[in-house]
């Protein structure tokens, strides 16, 4: 419902390579670590997005989303579902094309407000467990 395989495949092959990450960080038993790497050796741009704004796999890392100097393709919310809507109007706020919520982080009213908005939207998916899966 919330992550077709359409949708999917569209925000992972169609919308574009620079994905801003929120919630990470140079943690490495944080899920985001290995996802962000995995995003890479399929050739995204990772943006970490978060409050220390460090550098993670070689880039540069900024404190928000409205921090980024340059275009994002698509959100990806690595924060607890209470504060993903927030997270998911911000991506609106910046012109991002997509919303992408990690495993666990369902929000259903920024859902239908995201979607409203124009943007693609998945939710309690993973990336890098997806987008092997493309072929």
């Amino acid at each position: 419902m919330y992550g077709d395989s359409a949708t999917i495949r569209k925000i992972l092959t169609e919308l574009g390579d620079t994905w801003a990450i929120v919630g990470l960080s140079t943690n490495q038993r944080r899920a985001a670590y290995g996802v962000a790497a995995v995003l890479q050796r399929f050739g995204k741009r990772i943006v970490p997005v978060h409050p220390k704004a460090e550098t993670v796999h070689g880039e540069r890392g900024y404190a928000s989303l409205g921090a980024i100097p340059f275009p994002v393709d698509v959100v990806d919310v690595f924060v607890n579902s209470d504060l993903a809507g927030a997270v998911a109007q911000d991506a609106v706020t910046i012109g991002a094309k997509a919303v992408w919520y990690q495993l666990g982080v369902v929000d259903e009213r920024a859902y239908g407000r995201t979607r409203e908005a124009g943007l693609e939207m998945v939710m309690d998916r993973c990336p890098a467990i997806e987008i092997p899966l493309l072929g």
